[in-house]
Parts: C-alpha cells; sequence; structure tokens
C-alpha cells in the first residue's frame, strides 16, 4: 500500500510538472502575437487576403434577316461586351484601414473582331490602393486600369455590374472610360459627400496624353434619395515635335503651325469633350430602385445622353430590371434609343443567369435582339 501512495505521489509531481512547463509555453506564445500585432512592422504586413473569381459569358441572338456591319456597329455602341470574359481580384488589407485591390482579366474579343474562342491571356488590368484617413476622408490611388466609377461615389450595390449595357448599368458612360492612372480624394460631411480625382491617359500613336479632372458631389435627401452631380474636364496634351538630332534645325515655322493645328484638331476628336452629368436615385416602397441620369457634352445642351431605369435585385429571389436610354442630337433628331429589359436567376451563390431583350434605334438601323450572360463566381 504504501508503495502504491508513492508512486502516485510521483505521478502527481511528474504531472504537475508538465502542466507548468504547458503553461510557460502558452504565455510565451500569447506574448510573441500581442508583440507582432501591436509592433510597427512593415507597411505591407497585410491582415488577411480574398481571392474572387469570376467568369462571364454573354451571347447575342439577332432577330433579322440580315446582319451588316451598321447592326453591329449599333450593338457595340451600347457598351455591351459580348463573348468570354474572365476576372481574378485579389484583396488584401492592409492595417485594418487600406485596402490593396489587384486585378486580372481575359478578354475575348467579339467575333466580329477575331476568330479566337478563347480570347486573350490573363494579364494584369487594375492595381488600386485605398486609404481611409478618417472616418470622412478617403484616398485613392490606381498607377494602372483607373475608371471614373473607381473615384466615384457609390450609395447602392446592387446596380454594380448589373446592367447588359453602358446605359443600363450604373450610371452615365463618362463613369465607364478606361484611363491609364489616376489620384483621388473623397470628404464625406454630415448628408453631403465629394469627390475629386485626377486622370492621366496615355493615347496610342502619336497623338500624346490626355489630363483628366473628374468631380462628383452627392446630396442625400429625405426618403432614401441620392442626388448626384458630376463633371469631367480633359485637356489633350499633344506629344512633342522628334528631335532629329543635334545641330538639325527645322525651317517653315508657319508650315509647322499649320500642321500642328491640324495635328491637334485631330487629336481633340480623338478623346471624348468636356462633360457634365446629373443622377437622382431613389427606392420605391422599400424594394424597386429607380435611377435616372442625364449627361451634356461640351456644354451644348443639343446633345444629350440620358437613361431611365427601374430595378429590384433581392436577394436568393428573381431580380428584374427595365431601362430605356438613348442619345439626343438636336431638338427632332433622335442618334441612338434603346428599350433594355432583363430578368437575372439566382442560381445558388455562384451562378446567375440573366436572358434580357434589346430594341436598338440607331440611326437608319432598327435591332431586336435576345440576350443572355452567364456569371460563375469562384
Amino acid at each position: 500500500m504504501a508503495e502504491r501512495i508513492e508512486i502516485l505521489k510521483r505521478l502527481q509531481r511528474g504531472a504537475f510538472s508538465d502542466l507548468m512547463k504547458l503553461r510557460d509555453r502558452k504565455d510565451k506564445v500569447e506574448r510573441m502575437l500581442t508583440f507582432s500585432r501591436t509592433s510597427k512592422g512593415s507597411p505591407f504586413q497585410d491582415d488577411g487576403t480574398n481571392v474572387r473569381g469570376e467568369i462571364y459569358m454573354m451571347g447575342t441572338l439577332f432577330l433579322t434577316d440580315y446582319l451588316d456591319q451598321g447592326n453591329v456597329d449599333a450593338i457595340r455602341s451600347t457598351g455591351v461586351k459580348i463573348g468570354i470574359n474572365a476576372r481574378i481580384s485579389f484583396e488584401i488589407k492592409i492595417r485594418e484601414k487600406d485596402n490593396l485591390e489587384v486585378v486580372f482579366i481575359a478578354n475575348q474579343i467579339d467575333h466580329t473582331q477575331s476568330s479566337s474562342i478563347l480570347g486573350s491571356a490573363l494579364s494584369l488590368a487594375k492595381v488600386s490602393y485605398t486609404s481611409n484617413i478618417t472616418d470622412w476622408c478617403l484616398m485613392v490611388a490606381i498607377p494602372l486600369g483607373a475608371r471614373c466609377r473607381d473615384l466615384s461615389i457609390s450609395t447602392d450595390s446592387s446596380f454594380q455590374e448589373k446592367g447588359l449595357t453602358d446605359y443600363s448599368s450604373s450610371g452615365p458612360p463618362l463613369l465607364h472610360q478606361d484611363n491609364r492612372c489616376a489620384i483621388g480624394l473623397s470628404i464625406k460631411k454630415s448628408n453631403v459627400v465629394a469627390s475629386l480625382a485626377h486622370f492621366v491617359v496615355d493615347l496610342p500613336s502619336s497623338f500624346g496624353y490626355c489630363f483628366s479632372t473628374f468631380g462628383q458631389i452627392l446630396c442625400q435627401l429625405p426618403r432614401s434619395a441620392n442626388l448626384s452631380l458630376f463633371s469631367l474636364h480633359q485637356v489633350p496634351k499633344p506629344r512633342q515635335q522628334a528631335n532629329a538630332g543635334a545641330l538639325t534645325i527645322a525651317l517653315g515655322i508657319w508650315s509647322r503651325h499649320q500642321r500642328s493645328e491640324e495635328s491637334m484638331t485631330d487629336f481633340e476628336e480623338t478623346v471624348a469633350g468636356n462633360s457634365v452629368a446629373l443622377m437622382l436615385e431613389s427606392e420605391l416602397d422599400e424594394s424597386p430602385r429607380v435611377r435616372g441620369w442625364l449627361k451634356m457634352k461640351n456644354g451644348n445642351p443639343k446633345y444629350l445622353q440620358w437613361s431611365v431605369s427601374i430595378s429590384d435585385f433581392p436577394e436568393d429571389e428573381i431580380g428584374w430590371d427595365l431601362s430605356f436610354g438613348g442619345t439626343i442630337q438636336g431638338p427632332n433628331s433622335w442618334d441612338h434609343f434603346q428599350v433594355e429589359a432583363f430578368l437575372k436567376f439566382n442560381m445558388g451563390t455562384r451562378f446567375s443567369l440573366q436572358p434580357a431583350f434589346v430594341y436598338l434605334m440607331d440611326g437608319n438601323n432598327q435591332i431586336l435582339a435576345l440576350m443572355c450572360r452567364s456569371t460563375w463566381s469562384i
């Protein structure tokens, strides 16, 4: 009996010693974790990375006996992307307040421009860094792949990437223009939010650069209504004359000036002019939303683009959208008019199907088309 008691005491002393060692190790691990969280390490030490992948497939059935280039150009003028598009984005959270986003895309050029079925290889399309300086101030820097909508103020994400064309998607077309790099600042004060951004676009060929300034003021109105004013001011800068080398002089000053003016005119025609747009969005009966916008180009009230949309995208249910839009040139001239209606079926959380009906009147061309877009999220 005494031997058993002695054995139990030795086991008890050994177990107590092991428990104390485990406790010391646990305390060391907790101190290391606490130090790593509170220490001022590298600014690129991230708290997590979110990876998202999306594949879009868009097909069109033209309800016409003959498909000519004019019909194809009319469909293309709406901003619809036909074919297979893949998108992979990496969102890295840095120091809880900053976000770094890197986007890779692979776009298939539609069948009218290429015979390729699989499209292009995956390429870097966008790099964006967002810093929440304070609760009321936010700064965004995009060295690659900037668009005005990346620096605009959005109050409802249900419109994002839902429409099939530029007229039915989020906001006026000036928000979807591709730019090279940008830096912007957003400030919020009470029910007013202001955003200001500057873009630099490197145009192809020998034209030069385009410096753009984008601004937006959003006012939150009663009954969940929002009024936004957009402005885009573009200044073209042609490239300097090529240098032929040392001890070379170009004569003919007047002719050179004339050529410069001619090239400048061609250059200005390649960039979109200064634009001002007004947008109003509101809720109806807590679920359907109405959005309407009007855009004026180069301060000319005779050239107007407009769109009115009503939509509802409830979660895990069938969504729908009905939109009207067009372009007016002159008091009695309709350059473009379209009607778009589609349904959105959510098949689970990763797959959706959007059948759509589109009617276009573009100049002398009238087109009826059935479209279908499928989206698969990874």
